[in-house]
């Protein structure tokens, strides 16, 4: 990496901005086989090890200084954002690519994303297999191709397309390829933990170019019920664990018709068809299929409003079923018994006039000719870990996509395109620039952290 003074720094003009452009056109093609490449791993929970290898890969050759390390709860437990897992963390690895300047003359950035996905499901169900992209229409499907390696691929390409034009970023620039934001958020606060920090922070999520000002906290519980086993001959002398554990369920429901009535919404939710959404995500329950089922275990998400904290929304959530429960003429007895693993998500806000939303704001004007709309998600994402627990200004930005979580999830590759534009322009404007050679591959500081081990 070229190393200029500050003096050399480049005035961001049509000229230079014309350059960028071009940049991103030639590298189109190339960013569409990494996104493939990067659908093709099945990265879920515990399998990220193959695709962080490939990310550390492709760091490494477009210059940057690879930092590579396997996150350890241990070390994330007593943190503000920490979410309680169940699970061992083994060797799944962070991956980061360091663009460093011994003196900044711009401000510095972090883009971030995520490699994790959720299961794919049952696979008879898609057009075409999930973890083989498959491209048509303009669109590219597959697991993970929207949420969220195609906005990973758009701000590698957005880094790789000023290099490509002859530019590099004034200021630092920091990509983050993280683990566990489908469930706990713990990897993008394995980098906070590591020290890593910036003026400003850009997450591509897939929310079609809008910018996120709010998100809601998500809870996620385990529920077991414990009923009275009996031989179907008596059927009538046992009770159904897994009838009983829907009822509790059912009263969750109404928790959650409760939370979504008008008058309990925050201003920027108030248009939202059903922002609040209880959803109950697995059921395990009975021991032999010819007696009353003794146990029945259900896991659920909870969403909740900004304004309330996560601790809030547990009591709530605690106080509802132990009540629920109270008056039940067989729980009351044996109430339901609750384990929070995984997301304890805090909501998270950022004024839409803070300034890296207003200028990414700009830029999104300057490519779509029109300004881009503002986001209250109903769901969560790692913007509260880099924002709350980080201390960052942090919103996300990312391309259209459809069917994320779902059956033939896919993106569309010409929005992709021009997020990269908009990226790569934001990194010209927020972390100024420089002019410097051509790129000749790999950095020469090599990698720090620890070597890549372990399989798909």
């Amino acid at each position: 990496m070229s190393d200029l003074p500050p003096e050399s720094g480049v005035s961001v003009g049509a000229e230079e901005l014309n350059a960028i452009d071009a940049a991103v056109d030639e590298l189109r093609d190339e960013r569409t086989d990494f996104l493939a490449d990067l659908v093709r791993f099945r990265s879920v929970l515990g399998r990220e090890a193959g695709v962080q290898r490939r990310m550390a890969d492709a760091f490494e050759d477009a210059g940057l200084a690879v930092d590579a390390w396997s996150v350890r709860y241990d070390d994330l437990k007593d943190l503000p954002g920490f979410s309680p897992v169940d699970w061992d963390d083994g060797e799944r690895p962070n991956v980061v690519g360091v663009h460093r300047v011994a003196r900044p003359a711009g401000r510095s950035l972090i883009l971030n994303g995520h490699v994790d996905v959720v299961p794919a499901g049952p696979e008879e169900l898609w057009a075409s297999p999930p973890y083989e992209p498959d491209v048509r229409g303009g669109r590219m499907y597959g697991r993970g191709a929207g949420d969220m390696k195609s906005g990973i691929a758009a701000y590698l390409y957005a880094y790789k397309a000023l290099r490509l034009a002859g530019f590099e970023p004034a200021s630092e620039l920091i990509l983050q390829s993280v683990i566990e934001e489908e469930c706990t958020g713990n990897g993008a606060l394995a980098t906070v933990q590591r020290g890593y920090r910036a003026d400003a922070a850009i997450i591509p999520e897939p929310f079609d170019h809008t910018l996120l000002t709010e998100q809601l906290g998500v809870l996620w519980v385990r529920v077991t019920v414990h009923g009275r086993p009996a031989h179907v001959l008596e059927a009538t002398a046992g009770s159904d664990a897994i009838r009983l554990a829907w009822q509790v369920t059912e009263e969750l429901r109404r928790l959650e018709a409760e939370m979504n009535r008008e008058e309990a919404r925050p201003p920027a939710y108030r248009d939202a068809a059903h922002p609040i959404n209880v959803n109950v995500g697995r059921i395990e329950g009975g021991e032999w299929t010819s007696s009353v089922p003794a146990a029945c275990t259900f896991e659920a998400r909870v969403g909740f409003f900004p304004g309330t904290s996560a601790a809030e929304a547990k009591r709530t959530v605690e106080r509802r079923i132990a009540e629920f429960a109270a008056a039940h003429p067989v729980l009351r007895d044996d109430p339901p018994k609750l384990a929070w693993v995984g997301f304890q998500a805090e909501p998270y806000t950022i004024r839409a006039d803070a300034s890296p939303l207003r200028e990414l704001a700009d830029v999104h004007r300057d490519v779509f000719g029109t300004r881009p709309r503002t986001l209250a998600a109903t769901a969560t994402t790692d913007a509260r870990i880099l924002g709350l627990s980080g201390g960052i200004p942090t919103s996300c930005y990312g391309p259209e996509a459809t069917s994320i979580h779902g059956v033939d999830e896919s993106v569309d590759l010409e929005s992709v395109h021009q997020v990269t534009r908009v990226l790569a322009r934001f990194v010209a404007s927020w972390c100024g620039l420089r002019r410097t050679p051509r790129p000749t591959g790999r950095a020469s500081s090599g990698r720090t952290g620890e070597p890549l081990g372990g399989v798909e």
